[in-house]
């Protein structure tokens, strides 16, 4: 149990999933978060479990230990400028959840010695499986343990150099949408050799999950456990073959860096 008061200034999907997460794992108790939104009347679940739904920012923030900002990214700078009276860079600290926006932007529209922290989630946080990457400013040791501590209650969080940002949002936010293409042409294969759409979901899914915890809970490395399931002149090893001639590492390659080009250029 944190027992810090959190504002969590936009309760939108991130927001709000965030919230739920710092409930259900018992990080946090439901009077302790504050979830802030122009229609207060969406956020009626949280409400019903205790959580303070308020429609003033300012006084939320005032409120409060931690301030999360889960704002639009269009929006962002027009909100905390208006705010800027309510921080108090002695005793808060602020943890930006939004896409793109710098430590040194926030820190320009907040106030200057402000600690603050820029968190990186994916949507799988409305589950409590993101992993979320973050990076922090003004910062001490304590305030950073406190941060992955509340992340690592939505999933698992890893801390890297701002520099790195962009790049985490392709591999780690970007990349639940190709690993949901993945499946998703695995459950069309599937169908084509004779499956059912709902069989051909249901073991996609489930045997990219089992790959994913193989690394994740032994440590492996991809290339070791593939060699486990590929047997001299094997159907497994004729059909990643037949993946590479037709370009498939390449192409995964290609689409994740076309992303992060984006991102930088714009």
């Amino acid at each position: 149990m944190s027992g810090k008061k959190i504002a969590i200034i936009g309760g939108g999907n991130l927001g709000s999933a965030i919230a739920e997460g710092l409930l259900k794992s018992g990080f946090s108790k439901a009077g302790e978060i504050t979830v802030t939104k122009r229609n207060v009347a969406t956020l009626a679940a949280l409400r019903e479990q205790g959580v303070h739904v308020e429609s003033d920012n300012a006084k939320a923030i005032r409120e409060a230990d931690v301030v999360v900002v889960a704002l639009k990214p269009y929006n962002v700078k027009e909100v905390l400028t208006e705010l800027r009276a309510s921080f108090d860079a002695e005793k808060q600290l602020l943890i930006s959840v939004v896409t793109g926006v710098l430590l040194d932007d926030l820190e320009r529209i907040t106030l200057p010695g402000l600690p603050i922290f820029r968190a990186m989630p994916n949507t799988a946080i409305a589950i409590r499986e993101s992993i979320t990457c973050i990076c922090g400013r003004n910062v001490t040791e304590e305030q950073t343990a406190f941060v992955k501590e509340m992340f690592d209650q939505l999933g698992v969080t890893v801390a890297i150099d701002e520099k790195l940002m962009d790049a985490a949002t392709v591999l780690g936010a970007c990349g639940i949408a190709y690993a949901l293409r993945f499946i998703r042409a695995s459950i069309q294969g599937g169908i084509e050799i004779g499956f059912d759409a709902a069989t051909a979901n249901l073991i996609a899914a489930q045997t990219v999950k089992g790959a994913a915890e193989l690394l994740i809970k032994g440590n492996r490395h991809p290339e070791a456990e593939i060699d486990k399931v590929t047997t001299p002149k094997g159907c497994t090893i004729a059909g990643l073959n037949e993946m590479e001639h037709q370009g498939f590492s390449s192409s995964l390659i290609k689409g994740i860096t076309s992303s992060y080009n984006k991102i930088i250029k714009g």
